[in-house]
């Protein structure tokens, strides 16, 4: 860890883009601003934790709803061999096979020498 000294009005860099100002000592309490780009973000820690808390436990709930949700899709040996169900449980009527698709052009591709 870096530990630096400054006085009132006195400012700390951080790279390019952020500054640290020293606004404010008063008894054990500093009072300090910052200048960052907007894609910065800057927290307290106090406030950094209950964020990182609350993003861990969003991440649970989604893994919880998607177990939970799993429980509805229907099982199948194989998703590819799987007979197709209509509404109500009961098999569906096998669709027919689209008709061949009419040849669009005739003739060879071959390659021109470049240049």
């Amino acid at each position: 860890m870096l530990t630096l000294t400054r006085s009132v009005g006195e400012t700390i860099r951080i790279g390019d883009d952020i500054e640290v100002h020293v606004v404010e000592v008063r008894g054990g309490t500093v009072r300090l601003g910052f200048k960052a780009p907007r894609e910065v973000t800057i927290h307290r820690e106090e406030v950094y934790r209950q964020i990182a808390e609350a993003n861990l436990l969003a991440a649970q709930v989604t893994a919880d709803t998607l177990g939970a949700l799993a429980a509805f899709a229907p099982a199948t040996a194989d998703a590819d061999t799987a007979e197709p169900v209509a509404p109500g449980g009961a098999p569906a009527e096998p669709a027919t096979a689209p008709a061949p698709a009419a040849p669009v052009g005739h003739g060879r591709v071959t390659e021109e020498p470049a240049g």
